[in-house]
This record gives C-alpha cells, structure tokens and sequence, in this order.
C-alpha cells in the first residue's frame, strides 16, 4: 500500500499532467497503427512528416523536462516509429506510381 500511496503522491504520478499528458497520448500512435492497414494512397504525405517532427520534439522535451518524463518520451518514440513506417509507405506508393504512369506512357 505504501509502494501505491508514493507513487499517487509523486512528481510523476496520476495527480499531474507528467502522467495523464502520455497516457492520452497513446491514442496518436494507436490511431497510426490502425491506419497501417488502410492502403497507402490514402496517407498525407504532409501531415506524416509534421508528426515525424512533432514526436522529435517533443522526445526532446520529455527527456529534459524535469522530473524526466519516460513515460512521455515511449509514447513519442513509438509515434515516430510508427510515423517514419507510414512515411516509407507513402513514399514506396509514390515511387511505384510514377513507375506505373512510366510504364503506360512507354507502351502508348
């Protein structure tokens, strides 16, 4: 019970926004991982690198803000993971569209 009174009463703990800022984070890269399975022609490009650079930042931030929130800086680091695979797809959609439009203009 005192192990579970500490961490209710500590800097880091679920009276702060240390604790609920990731924990309602989590749904940004839940979401980006549900959108894994839709094809890749429906990706923003534009937005996909805005969170890529969202998520760096704010690593930065979770590492040195004090008291060091790691619970933030996994939630980010797991967004830019998914966020940096979303953005290899878009971009392998695109390279294999321009080779497809290639290859319709050679046969005509």
């Amino acid at each position: 019970m005192k192990i579970l009174w500490s961490f209710w009463n500590s800097p880091i703990g679920p009276k702060t926004t240390h604790f609920w800022g990731p924990v309602f984070g989590w749904s940004i890269p839940l979401a980006a991982v549900a959108d894994t399975q839709k094809p890749p022609e429906m990706i923003s490009g534009k937005m996909t690198g805005m969170m890529c650079g969202y998520s760096a930042v704010f690593m930065r931030f979770a590492w040195m803000v004090q008291p060091r929130n790691l619970h933030l800086l996994v939630c980010h680091a797991s967004n830019e993971t998914v966020q940096l695979y979303q953005l290899y797809r878009f971009f392998k959609a695109q390279g294999h569209s321009q080779n497809q439009e290639e290859v319709e203009a050679e046969t005509k």
